[in-house]
């Protein structure tokens, strides 16, 4: 477990946290204002637990059990905050950037068609060229379902055209669709509290 302060894009200084259990990975960034009662909710020890760890336990919730939809879930985490967490086992990888934005988060495409996330600007832009830009605030993404708001989970996304300075496309940036509402379905069992919400949405 690593901790490591940085300031923020609001000059605020903020933490970056590594943490790693049972093979998923998270690294966060930020903060969370409710951690003291979140643990308690997770029945977790609060001297060990820090934002990264508190993180993981939400997603390996989301994961094996999932007692609420996945956008509940991360809405309950209040503060700023990136996080990115890596399912060594699935290959998957789940990652969200809070309301307010204060929190610095980037993401692209590589020339392999591999996604990268990472809240330095120049080593996504590095490594995606043009197709980069920031991550949408207010949303979660997940590698087997995409990108949804968890603010507004039940708006569909609009993908918007990005400029640069030099009047150049690079990359989209995403806005809630408020006029184009998706079809809720019922969830029964945590295959669709975790998976299901995305399949859904993106047919």
């Amino acid at each position: 477990m690593v901790t490591k302060p940085r300031t923020a894009g609001n000059g605020v200084r903020a933490c970056r946290m590594f943490c790693g259990l049972d093979d998923i990975y998270c690294v966060f960034m930020g903060r969370l204002d409710n951690l003291s009662s979140l643990i308690r909710q997770y029945g977790l020890c609060s001297r060990s637990t820090n934002e990264a760890l508190l993180v993981i336990e939400a997603y390996r919730t989301l994961r094996d059990r999932g007692p609420y939809p996945a956008d509940q879930v991360v809405k309950d985490l209040s503060g700023s905050f990136a996080f990115v967490v890596f399912d060594n086992k699935s290959g998957a990888v789940f990652a969200a950037l809070s309301t307010d934005g204060d929190v610095p988060l980037y993401w692209g495409i590589a020339a392999d068609g591999s996604v990268v996330i990472c809240d330095q600007r120049e080593i996504v832009k590095g490594g995606c060229g043009k197709s980069y830009a920031p991550f949408p605030v207010g949303c979660m993404f997940h590698s087997e379902g995409g990108l949804k708001s968890f603010e507004h989970p039940m708006n569909r996304l609009k993908a918007m055209p990005r400029v640069d300075s030099e009047g150049v496309m690079c990359g989209a940036t995403f806005k809630v669709d408020t006029f184009t509402k998706i079809n809720s379905m019922p969830r029964v069992g945590s295959a669709t509290n975790w998976a299901g919400p995305w399949e859904d949405d993106n047919n």
